[in-house]
């Protein structure tokens, strides 16, 4: 008889033990809904197009303006100061130093209306790479008649 009771305590032991299968599976799929959800967060841009009628902004600090002309060219107007042609690298390299010092400068792109959209959002692109965080469109008031 003792040989049989050994035998039930032995099968009557419980196991302290957690499946963690379930919280793992459980996991896994939250990990994929935000792996998805996350690249969706960032889609919106606000734009003005160049006919508008925005009301103006009101900035503290004087903003330094990109223009983009007709033919694609681009210009830096810094602090209501002329107008300087750069090129594509030249203009990134200049952005990047004056974020650098202050990171929370007024950026705007002038485009010409009649210049090519493209030239537009690559001087967009330039400016992001940059270090810039946000980017105004410009737009002259429309004709009320």
């Amino acid at each position: 008889m003792s040989g049989i009771a050994a035998r039930r305590r032995r099968k009557r032991k419980l196991k302290a033990e957690i499946n963690v299968v379930p919280y793992i599976d459980v996991m896994l799929v939250l990990l994929i809904i935000f792996m998805v959800t996350a690249p969706l967060l960032n889609l919106g841009v606000d734009i003005e197009l160049p006919k508008s009628n925005a009301k103006s902004m009101q900035e503290k600090k004087d903003p330094i303006v990109v223009s983009v002309d007709i033919d694609g060219n681009y210009f830096l107007t810094v602090e209501a100061g002329s107008n300087e042609a750069l090129t594509a690298t030249e203009l990134q390299a200049k952005m990047a130093a004056i974020v650098g010092q202050n990171p929370s400068v007024p950026v705007f792109v002038a485009g010409d209306g009649k210049a090519n959209y493209q030239k537009v959002m690559d001087a967009m692109v330039l400016l992001q790479e940059a270090g810039v965080e946000r980017v105004g469109l410009m737009s002259q008031p429309q004709d009320r008649r």
